[in-house]
């Protein structure tokens, strides 16, 4: 009779693993929400799990299927006892969701910088493009300055 383990497994041994022919077989179990799968080799069985450590749940058996085709695994077993859809694989993680904004925002104002860039170095490389020295945009800021300074002082 096997050993069973209830250690996980991660992508990169299975990996390994698929390639030097030493998986026997593996279980596709039902779960609520999903579905994971449980590797078997030599004498042991482990639960694929993320690289956090946790057992992988595939909310759909599609996607399971093409990981384990991927990976060269095409024959397995099938257990949907406890298999649920109604019921949620996990709680959603709000903190992953406000990070994956905060990533988009990121990508987003680098393009908008980039884009900024590029057009900078076009304007810097135009023939027609007149060039301001840096004493004259200080004296046409003072001057700005001191006539904000008289109409605040009308104002007041």
């Amino acid at each position: 009779m096997a050993t069973v383990n209830h250690d996980t497994i991660d992508h990169v041994t299975l990996q390994h693993l698929v390639e030097a022919g030493a998986v026997r077989g593996a279980d596709v179990i039902g779960q609520p929400g999903g579905w994971g799968v449980v590797i078997k080799y030599g004498m042991v069985e482990r639960a694929l799990a993320v690289k956090r450590g946790a057992v992988r749940i595939f909310r759909h058996f599609e996607t399971l299927v093409a990981y384990l085709k991927g990976i060269g695994i095409s024959q397995y077993t099938v257990n949907a006892a406890n298999y649920d859809p109604a019921t949620p694989a996990k709680a959603t993680r709000p903190d992953i969701s406000e990070r994956m904004k905060r990533a988009h925002e990121a990508a987003e104002h680098n393009k908008w910088f980039r884009e900024q860039v590029e057009e900078g170095l076009r304007q810097a490389n135009d023939p027609n493009t007149v060039w301001i020295s840096n004493d004259e945009v200080k004296a046409m800021s003072a001057k700005r300055r001191e006539e904000w300074a008289k109409q605040k002082g009308r104002a007041a």
